[in-house]
């Protein structure tokens, strides 16, 4: 079933680009103009996941293969590659990634199995780009600002550029957050931002040395406030009243009520 699914998606793909016939839109698109819906099909899973809703995910998830077989399309269009090239290419790095799985090899921990699957991603990283390489090479630029930062400080953190505790990176935050509150009033805007560029580069290692993942807190602390913030919204309407006829002082007092409930 699940060949005769995936044969019906790559030729449903086809169709969509044949210049004979095929659909305008579709045919129009590059890699780089289908890049942003790839992106967010992957967000929309995350989302899917977060919600708890398997019919959701089912959804989301056939997006997201969407977005994998028109990627193939395009390449076999050019001759680069096809969806089956796809298909073999992760299946003979899962098998080469997995030798206590495939193999002989023995791992006892999955942190023992992530040591080992990120070594092997380093000597095919410097493989396949020749004797000089920079331990931060492959991880992309199309990544969000805080996952990215914390994957480049892991990667410097493998040859030994790191605080080797907890303490050295609460001072540097509270190093750059001094530096960040010298330049609030200095009229200097772009000073400013890269001194609180810093500040959530420092926040995110932060993350890093506490086994929390960045982007996720991020995510959840989000949620969290539009629920606080809706809820105020809904106490306000519930007296006659908009944010915007409140005073901060009104609303605030609400945010903490419901923070106290939500806790309590």
């Amino acid at each position: 079933m699940a060949d005769a699914g995936m044969d019906a998606l790559i030729e449903v793909m086809r169709r969509l680009r044949d210049p004979e016939g095929g659909c305008p839109w579709d045919i129009e698109q590059t890699f780089e103009t289908i890049a942003p819906y790839t992106i967010e099909e992957a967000y929309e899973v995350a989302d899917a996941i977060a919600n708890g809703s398997r019919d959701d995910l089912r959804g989301e998830l056939g997006d997201l293969l969407l977005q994998v077989v028109y990627h193939s399309r395009m390449a076999e269009e050019e001759g680069a590659f096809d969806f089956a090239d796809v298909a073999r290419g992760i299946t003979e790095k899962m098998i080469q990634r997995h030798p206590h799985v495939f193999g002989d090899e023995v791992v006892e921990t999955a942190e023992a199995q992530t040591a080992r699957w990120e070594a092997t991603k380093a000597a095919e990283r410097a493989k396949s780009g020749g004797a000089a390489t920079s331990a931060l090479d492959g991880v992309a630029l199309a990544l969000p600002a805080l996952m990215r930062a914390q994957k480049l400080q892991k990667r410097a953190a493998r040859v030994g550029f790191d605080w080797p505790d907890t303490g050295g990176v609460t001072d540097k935050i509270a190093e750059e957050a001094a530096e960040l509150a010298e330049e609030i009033d200095s009229g200097d805007a772009d000073a400013r931002a890269e001194e609180y560029g810093d500040l959530l580069f420092s926040v995110a290692v932060l993350g890093q040395h506490l086994g929390i993942d960045a982007e996720q807190a991020l995510v959840a602390a989000n949620r969290k406030f539009e629920r606080r913030f809706r809820a105020v919204e809904d106490r306000l309407a519930n007296a006659g009243k908009t944010p915007a006829q409140s005073t901060l002082e009104e609303m605030d007092g609400h945010w903490n009520d419901i923070k106290r409930a939500e806790k309590g």
